[in-house]
C-alpha cells in the first residue's frame, strides 16, 4: 500500500511539474507575440548588452568580408589624417570646438554611433535609419517616416545636447561616421532643390531675394520681391563674393563638408561616399549588429544629379569664377579624394 501511495505522490509532481512548464511555455509564446508586434523584424533593434561594439567590429573584424571592408575605410581614413595635416593652417583656424559645433552630430545610444549628417548626400534615409535605430521600436520601416519628420529635430539627439564629459565620451567609445560626395555635384544638387522649384518659398524669400539683389544688375522689382529665378552663375558669384562669408556662415546645403563635420578636430572611424551609397550605408548597419534586418532604404534615381548635369551647369561660369568656387570647396576635394572635374578650366 505504501509504494503505492508513493507512486501516486510522485505522478502528481511530475503532472504539476508539466502543467508548469505548459504555463510557461505559453506565457513566453503570448510575450513573443507582443514583442513581434512590436517589431516585426523579430529582433531587439534597442540594446547591444553582451555584444561587440561598432567600433570593435570595425578595427578588430570578426568575419571576413568585413575584414577587406575595413582595408578601404582605413585607406579613407589615411586620407583625411593626410589633407588636414598637409594643410594644418587651413582646416584647424579653431583649435577647440565648442558644443555649437556638434549639432550636426546625431547620437544613438543604443548602438554606439554617432553620424554627422551632410545635406544633399542622403541625409533624409540616414536620419530615417537613426530613427529606427535609436526609436526602441517606435519605428520598423524607416521608409515609413515622412521626410519631414525625419528632419524635425526633436526627433533625434545629436551631441551638442551633451555635457562637456558626455560629449568626451561618446567621441571616444562611438563609431563616428559620415558620408560625402562630390563637392560640386552636391552644390548643383543643392542649387536645383532650393531654387529651381517653386515651393521652397522660405529659401527664396532669405537667400533667392539677397542674391538678384546682389548679383543682378537692373533687377525687376519682382524678382527683387520674389527671388525666385536665380540663375546658377549668379548663385556662384554669391557664393565667393567676400561679403558672404562675411556677413553669416553659409547655410549648411552648401556648406564645406569639413566645416558641417570638423572631420580635422573629429575623427571619423568611416567615411562613406555617395558613389557607394548603399553598399556603405549597409556596411555601417551590418557593424552595428542590425545589418541581417534592417537595409539601406533604396529609392529611384532619375531625378538625382549626375555628373553630366553638373557638367552642363558649369558651362556658363567664368575660368575666373570657377577657379575662386574651387578654392572654397578646395579641402573637401582633396580630404575626400576627389579629382578636379575635368569641365573645369581653372586660371
Amino acid at each position: 500500500m505504501k509504494p503505492a501511495l508513493l507512486e501516486v505522490m510522485r505522478m502528481n509532481r511530475i503532472c504539476r511539474m508539466v502543467l508548469a512548464t505548459c504555463l510557461g511555455s505559453f506565457i513566453l509564446v503570448i510575450f513573443y507575440f507582443q514583442i513581434m508586434r512590436r517589431n516585426p523584424f523579430g529582433v531587439d533593434i534597442c540594446c547591444r548588452k553582451g555584444s561587440r561594439s561598432p567600433l570593435q567590429e570595425l578595427y578588430n573584424p570578426t568575419q571576413l568580408e568585413l575584414s577587406n571592408t575595413a582595408v578601404l575605410h582605413q585607406m579613407r581614413r589615411d586620407q583625411v589624417t593626410d589633407t588636414c595635416r598637409a594643410n594644418s593652417a587651413l582646416s584647424r583656424k579653431r583649435r577647440v570646438l565648442t558644443p555649437s559645433d556638434l549639432k550636426h552630430l546625431v547620437v544613438d545610444e543604443d548602438h554606439e554611433l554617432i553620424y554627422c549628417y551632410v545635406p544633399k548626400v542622403a541625409c533624409t534615409n540616414w536620419k530615417r535609419l537613426m530613427m529606427v535605430l535609436s526609436g526602441r521600436g517606435k519605428y520598423s520601416d524607416p521608409m515609413e517616416i515622412p521626410a519631414s519628420e525625419a528632419h524635425v529635430s526633436a526627433n533625434l539627439k545629436t551631441l551638442n545636447q551633451y555635457s562637456i564629459p558626455e560629449i568626451n565620451h561618446r567621441l571616444k567609445s562611438y563609431l563616428k561616421f559620415l558620408f560625402v560626395r562630390e563637392p560640386f555635384e552636391r552644390l548643383v544638387s543643392a542649387y536645383r532643390n532650393k531654387f529651381t522649384q517653386k515651393y521652397n518659398t522660405s529659401f527664396h524669400k532669405r537667400y533667392g531675394t539677397k542674391i538678384v539683389r546682389r548679383q543682378r544688375k537692373n533687377a525687376t522689382q519682382e524678382a527683387l520681391r520674389r527671388g525666385d529665378d536665380v540663375r546658377f552663375e549668379e548663385f556662384v558669384a554669391y557664393l565667393i563674393d567676400p561679403h558672404t562669408q562675411r556677413e553669416e556662415p553659409f547655410n549648411e546645403h552648401w556648406q564645406t563638408v569639413h566645416s558641417l563635420c570638423h572631420p580635422c578636430h573629429i575623427h571619423y572611424d568611416l567615411v562613406g561616399k555617395y558613389e557607394t551609397l548603399e553598399e556603405d550605408s549597409n556596411y555601417v548597419l551590418r557593424l552595428a549588429g542590425v545589418g541581417s534586418y534592417l537595409k539601406f532604404p533604396t529609392y529611384a534615381k532619375s531625378t538625382r544629379t549626375t555628373d553630366e548635369m553638373t557638367t552642363e551647369f558649369f558651362q556658363n561660369i567664368s575660368s575666373e569664377h570657377q577657379t575662386q568656387l574651387y578654392e572654397v570647396y578646395k579641402l573637401d576635394f582633396l580630404m575626400f579624394n576627389y579629382s578636379v572635374p575635368s569641365y573645369l578650366k581653372l586660371e
